[in-house]
């Protein structure tokens, strides 16, 4: 049976009937038609799925829609503003790091929070705040890269 639930998703208030056992990840793709998350594996094993919750990476695939009502949730569409790209998503352009670009949200999205709380991370720091996203066509170097440039501006 489905329930009513509203949800701020980048700013906005969503009021959606949903069914209890329904994913973040399945609203945010299927309900609300923001593409970007992306469905890897369901079973938080991949990381392509992060958004943030009030700030905090989290795994879309993993987290009850119904248990996010009052939080905000930012998909990787809410991260710029005034039409402009965050930082961050310039110098992933610039390093060269959306290879395939299926990774490439989710990576954003856990650099993002990194760069939120460390606003100047050494490297160590960086491959532990991405450690929870895999890449399966490089070897991370480019997408590193990328976060160190986004610091330095």
């Amino acid at each position: 049976m489905k329930q009513m639930v509203t949800l701020n998703v980048n700013g906005e208030q969503h009021e959606l009937a949903i069914s209890p056992d329904t994913s973040l990840l399945k609203v945010l793709r299927d309900e609300l038609g923001l593409l970007g998350t992306k469905r890897g594996c369901d079973t938080s094993a991949c990381g392509c799925c992060t958004v943030h919750m009030d700030g905090k990476a989290v795994y879309a695939c993993v987290v009850y829609a119904m248990s996010v009502q009052g939080n905000n949730i930012t998909t990787i569409e809410g991260l710029g503003s005034d039409g402009e790209l965050d930082p961050l998503q310039d110098a992933f352009i610039e390093a060269g790091a959306v290879q395939c670009g299926f990774c490439t949200c989710g990576m954003i999205m856990a650099a993002r929070q990194l760069l939120d709380e460390e606003p100047n991370p050494d490297e160590e720091q960086i491959r532990h705040a991405i450690a929870g996203n895999l890449c399966r066509c490089t070897g991370y170097a480019k997408i590193v890269d990328a976060i160190k440039l986004a610091a330095n501006r």
